[in-house]
């Protein structure tokens, strides 16, 4: 767990004895909730690893999850310039809100960027006219013929690997994403479940993602930025809309 700040610092007197808590995904960047903390619920969380606040209505402290099961495991922890708000990164155990949903918001737990919005984009082709989209095509034929594609791209992006030429690379990895994220709504599962899995404690891959990660920045927006060396974007959409 990370800790970057000082306690000593922190400026409780401006909010009462409280500071805001805002609580991201360290997975996926989405925003959960929003929540306070007292000099003991900060004090408690750092040392048990568990997100604890201090509940305004019940005046008492309370440790997300305590009669739910969902609990918010703290990853990080910093406060903001001024020392009276926290950002608390977690791997939160299940849905957030007390009404099911995963945010407060109602708002899916989804990963931030481009690959959440191009599954929206894949999705939304469902039941469209097979004449005028490849997506709607792809949807009319079947699971079969979406898993034949997938293999068959596979292979393209082995191709163009041993051949070193970067741009036909980039070209048939974006075909080739796009295609396993098709494979993928068949099946009905979204690319954070995937990603869920891999960090989870049965995977056997936690460092290896948690490398992969910390190398791209993939948490913050590496596939939306053009700057970025590997950029899909433009491909794959113009491959959806069409």
């Amino acid at each position: 767990m990370e800790q970057e700040f000082d306690t000593e610092q922190l400026n409780f007197e401006k909010g009462d004895g409280l500071l805001p808590a805002i609580v991201q995904d360290v997975r996926t960047g989405q925003v959960l909730m929003l929540g306070y903390m007292n000099e003991e619920a900060l004090s408690k969380t750092l040392q048990e690893g568990q997100v604890t606040f201090y509940s305004r209505s019940k005046q008492r402290l309370w440790t997300k999850g305590e009669t739910s099961g969902n609990t918010l495991e703290l990853a990080s922890i910093k406060a903001d310039c001024d020392q009276d708000t926290l950002l608390l990164r977690v791997r939160p155990a299940g849905p957030v809100c007390h009404k099911g949903t995963d945010t407060c918001w109602a708002e899916d737990n989804y990963p931030a960027g481009f690959l959440g919005q191009l599954e929206q984009v894949i999705q939304s082709r469902k039941g469209g006219d097979p004449e005028s989209s490849y997506t709607a095509r792809l949807f009319a034929r079947g699971i079969n013929k979406v898993a034949q594609k997938v293999g068959e791209e596979a292979v393209e992006l082995v191709i163009e690997a041993k051949d070193e030429d970067e741009q036909l690379f980039l070209n048939e990895a974006a075909d080739l994403l796009y295609h396993f994220l098709f494979s993928l709504d068949e099946f009905d599962i979204k690319s954070k479940s995937c990603a869920v899995h891999m960090l989870g404690p049965d995977s056997g891959k936690e460092s290896i993602v948690k490398l992969f990660t910390e190398q791209t920045h993939l948490d913050q927006d590496f596939f939306g930025n053009p700057d970025d060396p590997v950029h899909f974007d433009l491909k794959l959409l113009w491959k959806c809309a069409s």
